[in-house]
């Protein structure tokens, strides 16, 4: 896993704006980096809305929201237009930000296992350094917590 007070790897991925998003775009701003395992699946749906809800407190507090899941941008521009989200969701088919990020793992459901995404966010400053980690995220009020803890920054 990553450790908080460390630079967050940097990357680029393609985005549902049309354009390839790099976190060094970023800079200049608090940045929330959720990994999410599916589009338009019951937990990621609650997560994303949730995001999206709060999306308005975010930006008051300068920072940008960001859904990375192994779907491609096709799926993500269905996603995003079903639920009216209004931030861009990344596509990493390739995996390669899911692994730099450590949240490519052996997943456990229903006695089966198998390699997955584990439900995870990154809260990032504006230098581009971690400063909070959520692993194997609960959706319920998850991204209240997120905000509470950008909040609580000096």
């Amino acid at each position: 896993m990553l450790k908080i007070n460390t630079k967050a790897p940097n990357f680029i991925l393609p985005s549902t704006s049309n354009q390839k998003y790099s976190l060094k775009d970023s800079l200049g701003k608090y940045v929330v980096i959720y990994f999410y395992p599916k589009d338009d699946t019951p937990g990621c749906t609650i997560e994303t809305n949730d995001f999206n809800k709060s999306l308005s407190k975010f930006k008051k507090l300068d920072c940008e929201v960001y859904g990375i899941s192994k779907d491609n941008i096709k799926s993500h521009d269905k996603f995003r237009e079903k639920y009216k989200i209004k931030f861009d969701l990344l596509a990493d088919e390739e995996l390669t930000v899911l692994k730099k990020y450590k949240v490519w793992g052996k997943k456990k459901f229903m006695g089966r296992e198998f390699m997955g995404i584990i439900r995870s966010t990154f809260l990032i400053d504006k230098k581009g350094k971690i400063i909070k980690i959520w692993e194997n995220v609960k959706v319920k009020d998850h991204s209240k917590e997120v905000l509470e803890t950008l909040k609580s920054i000096p």
